[in-house]
């Protein structure tokens, strides 16, 4: 793996990003019930998300509410933690969003984990989508998608002085 970091996008692309996919989960969701659940998956994924739910508080009329879940993201069959009851979620329209879509193993399990309850609807959004997948799982909103060999890897950093998103 290169060692060496070359920044593609800065914080202020990232942040178009966040309002085109606020602005399309609107659009996706007019006309469905009016309760909607945005759910970050920690680290990034929680980060991403607080700052839809509050672009979205700003142009939408939803019933917003947010949470977060906690997946090993090197061993997703663990156990998966909430920080809201997930029953909340019942019967609810919900968007999961993470930093990157790459192999998809960390939104598939993301997914399962609310499937264990009936929910009206489920939506992916990401930042960047990679087409490295190896579960059947998509983004149904994306910042940008990276076409980048296997050996690359993406970071996506948030906080600090270096915030971007970063190719290696």
């Amino acid at each position: 793996m290169n060692s060496i970091k070359t920044k593609i996008k800065d914080i202020s692309d990232i942040d178009l990003y966040l309002k085109r996919i606020a602005y399309q989960i609107c659009e996706n969701n007019h006309e469905e019930d009016n309760n909607l659940i945005i759910v970050g998956i920690e680290k990034n994924g929680k980060i991403l998300s607080n700052k839809i739910f509050e672009i979205l508080n700003n142009i939408s009329n939803f019933n917003l509410s947010l949470m977060s879940i906690k997946i090993n993201k090197k061993n997703p069959t663990n156990k998966i933690s909430s920080s809201i009851d997930k029953k909340k979620c019942f019967n609810k329209n919900i968007v999961i969003v993470d930093d990157v879509l790459n192999t998809g193993s960390t939104l598939i399990y993301a997914v399962k984990y609310f499937l264990k309850i009936p929910v009206k609807k489920i939506q992916t959004a990401v930042i960047i989508n990679r087409n490295h997948k190896k579960f059947p799982v998509k983004a149904d909103f994306k910042g940008i998608s990276l076409s980048t060999s296997i050996k690359e890897h993406v970071d996506v950093i948030l906080e600090g002085s270096k915030q971007g998103i970063y190719l290696s």
